[in-house]
């Protein structure tokens, strides 16, 4: 079965625009580099929980939205693989400056995930 990072993050609404354009670029980079599939996901339905929830869990502030994004691999081999070249590709480095992200990456958390289920 495949293999998956997934990624949550706050980003200001106002830099949504800056951010899909950011996504849109990187999306193509890991895909270039072997990626599977590359998604990038905005709140629609998203409501603060009593004790965990997608804005608690960012620290969401007034103005922002939640990003919830995935890529998916062949395998953890293809995305370790994958995730070198894609650190080290120059089309992203300016991109992943910290100063120059649209959003706070303090408040960005992500994970690999082995599937455990699939249904296509």
């Amino acid at each position: 079965m495949s293999y998956v990072d997934g990624f949550v993050l706050a980003v200001p609404t106002k830099n949504l625009a800056t951010y899909k354009r950011m996504a849109r670029k990187a999306g193509k980079v890991w895909r270039e580099h072997g990626a599977l599939e590359y998604v990038e996901c905005v709140a629609d339905d998203v409501q603060p929980g009593k004790l965990t929830s997608f804005p608690q869990a960012v620290k969401l502030k007034p103005g922002e939205v939640v990003v919830f994004s995935w890529i998916v691999y062949k395998s953890r081999r293809d995305r370790d693989r994958i995730n070198k070249l894609v650190m080290t590709d120059p089309r992203l480095a300016e991109m992943m400056d910290p100063k120059k992200l649209p959003f706070d990456g303090k408040r960005m958390f992500w994970g690999g995930f082995k599937k455990i289920v699939e249904n296509p």
